[in-house]
C-alpha cells in the first residue's frame, strides 16, 4: 500500500452520508439530511421534503407561516416516519443530522427512543437542546462536512 490512508471514524462516515442524503431535499431554504444508525448499520434515511404525492417547494414555491416553510417535513421526521412505515425499531439508535434538531424533532427523537443525536449545523432552538438533555439523549455537535478532512473520506 502506498501512502498513508486514514479510514474515517464512524461519526465521519455517517455524517458524510447524512450530507449526501441532504442533497435530495426539495426545499431550498435548507438542505437537511438525517440517517438513523444502530450497531454501525443504517436503519433509515430522511431529508426535508413534502409529504408523498404533494408538490415540492422546488416546484411550486414555499408555503410560509411565521417565517417558516410549512410545506415540508423535516429530515428527522422523515427518517423516523420511514422506520415506522417499514416496521424498523429505532430504540437505542443514533441519529446523524446535518442541522441541530428543532423542538418538534427533538420531541419525536425522544419518544422514538433514539439515545444519541450527532449534528453539524447550528439551529437556534434552546428548548430543543434543553428537552434532549432532560431526556438524557446524548447531543453531540460535529463540525460541518466542509470542515472534516475531505481527503480522508475519498477512496
Amino acid at each position: 500500500m502506498t501512502g498513508a490512508h486514514r479510514r474515517p471514524s464512524w461519526d465521519e462516515y455517517f455524517m458524510g452520508i447524512a450530507f449526501e442524503v441532504a442533497k435530495r431535499s426539495t426545499c431550498d431554504r435548507a438542505h437537511v439530511g438525517a440517517i438513523i444508525v444502530k450497531d454501525k448499520r443504517i436503519l433509515t434515511t430522511g431529508y426535508n421534503g413534502s409529504p408523498t404525492g404533494l408538490p415540492h417547494c422546488d416546484d411550486v414555491g414555499h408555503l410560509m407561516v411565521d417565517g417558516h416553510c410549512v410545506r415540508t417535513l423535516h429530515a428527522e421526521q422523515n427518517a423516523i416516519i420511514q422506520a415506522a412505515r417499514y416496521g424498523i425499531s429505532v430504540l437505542g439508535s443514533t441519529i446523524y443530522v446535518t442541522h441541530q434538531p428543532c423542538l418538534t424533532c427533538a420531541k419525536m427523537i425522544i419518544n422514538a427512543g433514539i439515545v444519541r443525536v450527532v449534528y453539524a449545523g447550528e439551529y437556534p432552538d434552546p428548548y430543543a437542546v434543553d428537552f434532549l438533555r432532560q431526556a438524557k439523549v446524548k447531543l453531540e455537535h460535529y463540525p460541518q462536512l466542509s470542515q472534516i478532512d475531505i481527503s480522508a473520506l475519498e477512496t
